[in-house]
């Protein structure tokens, strides 16, 4: 996956599957998360005012509705904020059981 916390608009573009168009947007808690489409697949999640608003809250929300691992959805925000105005990209491993 990999993330862009673009600092001039407060938001984070989280790319699951790199596609050359979007079908549809469904926003969630309010607008603070918009999920992109391709057919019937989440393929990019925008995080809009991450400065203004906690926006672990909505990825969490979005994980939960679409079975995506929120986890892994706030730590490449976070990284993509840590390090602001470039391409962030982010591995993350199946959990291993103890």
């Amino acid at each position: 996956m990999r993330a862009d916390y673009e600092s001039l608009t407060d938001a984070v573009e989280i790319v699951l599957e790199p596609v050359e168009r979007l079908d549809y947007g469904v926003p969630v808690e309010g607008g603070a998360a918009i999920v992109h489409f391709l057919g019937d697949r989440p393929v990019v999640i925008d995080v809009i005012g991450t400065r203004k608003h906690d926006f672990e809250q909505p990825l969490r929300v979005v994980a939960e509705r679409y079975g995506m691992d929120a986890e892994a959805l706030i730590a490449a925000s976070r990284a993509a904020i840590a390090a602001p105005d470039r391409l962030v990209r982010l591995d993350v491993g199946a959990r291993i059981a103890a």
